[in-house]
């Protein structure tokens, strides 16, 4: 019997485009996902099918259909369809544009330009969308990867109606997966043999991205053993080609603070398991680790304070660790640091002090230094009365004195607030003694 071969790319993929390409939605319907923008009655399915399109922002995740949206808008519309990309243009190009867009409004046309990956686009070249839109000449639809709130002028963001895209579900991707392997526009005529258990070991992979996916299947396929039959793709073969997850994971993007703001409020909700998780999903995403272990390390101020004053030995401790010794090594000593931190008695004591001092500080940002506490080096300042009535704690048996050391604007002001947490209890127990003797010996 013959050994199975491969036929060549080029003559099982004619057209020369790769699958994503290929099967791009030409309609609403074939959009995959998005039912809530785009479900029967939903608005941004009948903004786009009565053709009234305002400037907008579509935010989410690679492969979730933004640029898809657009390209069906383009369809759809009467308006010139401008498509402009962030990466090879500057403002140069942005003012041609913006020309004939004018001159096109002048006329009684309509000129929607879209503009992807606008996250790119620094404040000058966003800031030259802006008069167009102001007046009109253009509709301007931005497409994003990055939260719009920080990354898109607060003029510009105050425009354009923001529509977030949500990532594709697995159903969602299996029935993608399912239309390109029937779908004459993908392998329809290849007469492909691919179990459901390989779809969904793809599903799985994708991250919720439509082209991730698409393109693992172009791959599969094309790995495939063909005979007389078609193409037979089997799970030996999947799973070879899915050897290794490509986690959903930007250090410089927004995912990067979903993830560490997980981290830190797992930590804080006492989740030991769901701490150590999302540490080691930016481990595996290519962190630094240091960078989480200054985390941890803010947090053991931040969240156990001196509830439990050890913490931040630990957190200092694991930075060292994942200095001296690095990647993958040092993942151990981050998890003991983070779930201690999960089961660390908690306090927000810290800080809410600093808070509440810097805000002290901004109403009364020149409070004078009482003069008891002044230092006084020389006899001007003795003559000043700096330090006049100092008093030296050391001098004392208890220890303490009741002399005033707040300005007197602030005298009364309390920041630390002691909880009653852990060890905190006992530091609370020792404050009210303190503030306690200062009170009586005040009045004496």
């Amino acid at each position: 019997m013959n050994e199975p071969t491969l036929l060549p790319e080029e003559e099982r993929n004619p057209a020369g485009q790769p699958l994503a390409a290929r099967m791009r939605p030409a309609s609403l319907d074939e959009i995959a996902g998005q039912q809530h923008l785009l479900g029967p009655g939903k608005v941004l399915r009948r903004l786009i099918e009565s053709d009234v399109i305002g400037s907008m922002i579509f935010w989410g995740p690679p492969g979730v259909g933004k640029t898809t949206i657009a390209r069906v808008i383009a369809l759809r519309t009467k308006a010139s369809f401008i498509d402009f990309s962030a990466v090879t243009s500057g403002i140069k190009e942005i003012r041609q544009v913006m020309i004939k867009a004018e001159e096109n409004r002048v006329y009684g046309g309509r000129t929607i330009v879209f503009v992807d990956e606008i996250h790119r686009f620094n404040k000058a070249q966003q800031d030259a969308f802006l008069p167009f839109v102001e007046k009109g000449s253009i509709v301007l639809i931005g497409a994003t990867t990055e939260n719009p709130s920080f990354e898109v002028n607060s003029a510009l963001l105050s425009r354009c109606k923001v529509f977030v895209l949500q990532a594709l579900t697995r159903e969602d991707i299996l029935t993608l997966l399912r239309r390109a392997l029937a779908d004459e526009r993908g392998f329809g005529k290849d007469h492909v043999e691919i179990s459901e258990t390989a779809l969904g070991a793809i599903a799985d992979f994708c991250n919720g991205d439509a082209r991730s996916a698409l393109s693992t299947l172009e791959m599969v396929v094309l790995n495939g053993e063909v005979d007389e039959s078609g193409i037979r793709v089997s799970d030996e073969i999947v799973a070879q080609c899915l050897s290794r997850r490509n986690l959903m994971y930007d250090k410089d993007g927004e995912e990067h603070y979903n993830l560490i703001s997980a981290l830190h409020k797992s930590m804080r909700n006492s989740d030991p398991d769901a701490a150590v998780y999302w540490m080691m999903r930016m481990l595996e995403g290519g962190e630094d680790p240091l960078y989480i272990a200054r985390r941890v390390l803010r947090f053991a101020a931040e969240d156990v304070g001196l509830a439990d004053p050890r913490a931040m030995e630990v957190a200092v401790a694991a930075y060292q660790a994942c200095h001296f010794i690095g990647v993958p090594e040092c993942n151990v000593h981050l998890a003991e640091a983070v779930v201690y931190m999960s089961l660390a008695s908690k306090s927000n004591a810290m800080e809410m002090a600093v808070m509440e001092a810097r805000e002290a500080i901004e109403k009364e940002p020149d409070a004078p230094v009482p003069l008891v506490i002044r230092n006084a080096p020389t006899e001007l300042m003795r003559n000043l009365s700096y330090g006049k009535g100092y008093q030296y704690a050391h001098d004392y048996a208890e220890k303490i004195t009741a002399m005033q050391c707040l300005p007197d604007v602030l005298k009364d002001r309390k920041f630390y607030h002691p909880t009653a947490q852990g060890q905190e209890a006992r530091y609370k127990e020792r404050l009210e003694q303190i503030e306690a003797w200062k009170k009586e010996h005040r009045k004496g």
